[in-house]
């Protein structure tokens, strides 16, 4: 790990889609790794095309993963379900790259901030499903979804009290972005909900399953990074975690 604070946590974060590496559009990207940035960390760009050898390599030698959001959905044969026709398209290989890093990550006691599609692999990976697209499978006058052309959707969100979200926040109740048409239904093994928006969507979860710091927000706190206190306090305690953990294992 790096000692005694002298050196940068290198956070690694998977290119949201195939597509977007290929072409070399960062703009959505950056985002991600300014908050590492400025955070204290040293983010480190994860592509989703080498072999599963060279990506087990990339992975220990990093000390955090943050999954960012992504244009795909989850493949829903993942959590054995059939497509809703609203279901947009996977990106096989940000799955499978997600997947790698996630088994990685537990194994190792590495921390993980998942970010909108990111959660929604996260709940995948441990055996939770989806809400596959919310206009259609939930009552909600909320708008989750961030149409085209228009201005981007802000709501509340109800924080579990006693959870690390709590505790990041100081209140309980916030104000966050919304961009998603998918969510989590079904919970993965070893993770708790710790925030929901007024529809009962879930908002937040967080993993219980040892004390290794894995967080998972629906919203886009790379987004808020400039004026929210909750969007820094959620890199700054990725960073932190990732100081503790392990190495080149």
């Amino acid at each position: 790990m790096p000692s005694e604070f002298s050196q940068k946590p290198r956070v690694g974060i998977p290119y949201r889609t195939r597509k977007e590496e290929l072409t070399g559009q960062r703009d959505k990207y950056e985002r991600y790794c300014d908050g590492v940035r400025r955070a204290g960390g040293e983010p480190v760009e994860v592509s989703l095309a080498p072999s599963p050898d060279e990506l087990k390599e990339t992975a220990c030698s990093l000390d955090a993963f943050v999954l960012p959001g992504s244009p795909a959905d989850v493949e829903p044969s993942r959590f054995h379900a059939a497509r809703n026709p609203e279901c947009g398209d996977p990106d096989p290989s940000r799955e499978q790259t997600d997947f790698a890093l996630l088994k990685h990550a537990f194994a190792e006691h590495k921390p993980v901030l998942a970010i909108c599609f990111g959660v929604q692999s996260l709940n995948v990976f441990l055996g939770g499903s989806l809400i596959q697209d919310i206009p259609s499978e939930v009552r909600s006058g909320i708008q989750h979804v961030w149409k085209k052309d228009a201005t981007e959707p802000f709501h509340l969100i109800r924080i579990e009290p006693g959870s690390r979200l709590d505790q990041l926040a100081g209140k309980s109740e916030v104000r966050v972005n919304s961009s998603h048409h998918q969510s989590v239904l079904e919970l993965g093994r070893g993770l708790r909900v710790t925030a929901r928006a007024p529809d009962e969507v879930v908002e937040a979860v967080e993993w219980m399953g040892d004390s290794n710091w894995v967080t998972g927000v629906q919203w886009h706190p790379e987004r808020m990074i400039d004026s929210d206190s909750l969007a820094q306090a959620l890199f700054s305690e990725l960073v932190k975690a990732a100081h503790k953990a392990p190495v080149h294992s």
